[in-house]
């Protein structure tokens, strides 16, 4: 036997440890990822720009839900009033239930694309993957197909179940 060492930053650092933040929504019937990201935080102001990033995707006559899960910037009172202002419906989904939400299987998708087993020399490597990554989910055939695939609306239930007292 030969041992294999991988490289990987140390602590379970991001290269060089800047954070990046994704901020996505899929279209539930066509599969069209929408996202915005930078490397500060994801912010009730950031929750805002993509509110407005969303509703010029989409025409104004078109209704939009958007389903969220319970982050505590999504429950921000300018959120709330920028969303009825353009009319999009925000649907949060029950604590703690990540199987309900579509989004959560695309960033699956994306981290075994590009972070499983892979090393990145530097941020900018590891930013430019993550962020090819997303843009080929609305463009590259065989991306668009393991999508389709992935992204249904087909949630498990439970039937016949038991609470214990």
């Amino acid at each position: 036997f030969t041992r294999l060492f991988i490289k990987a930053p140390a602590g379970g650092q991001r290269p060089g440890g800047e954070p990046l933040n994704v901020m996505g929504a899929v279209d539930a019937i066509t599969k069209q990822l929408h996202f915005l990201s930078n490397t500060t935080r994801i912010n009730s102001d950031t929750m805002l720009t993509f509110l407005g990033y969303l509703r010029q995707q989409y025409a104004r006559t078109m209704p939009l839900y958007l389903v969220l899960d319970n982050a505590r910037y999504q429950h921000n009172k300018a959120v709330k009033t920028l969303a009825q202002q353009l009319h999009i419906t925000l649907l949060f989904l029950p604590p703690y239930s990540p199987n309900l939400n579509l989004i959560e299987r695309l960033w699956r998708f994306v981290k075994q694309k590009c972070l499983t087993a892979i090393y990145y020399e530097n941020f900018t490597a590891f930013q430019q993957a993550i962020l090819n990554t997303l843009d080929k989910v609305n463009t590259h055939p065989d991306y668009q197909q393991q999508i389709k695939s992935l992204l249904t609306l087909r949630f498990q239930r439970f039937h016949n179940h038991q609470s214990i007292p």
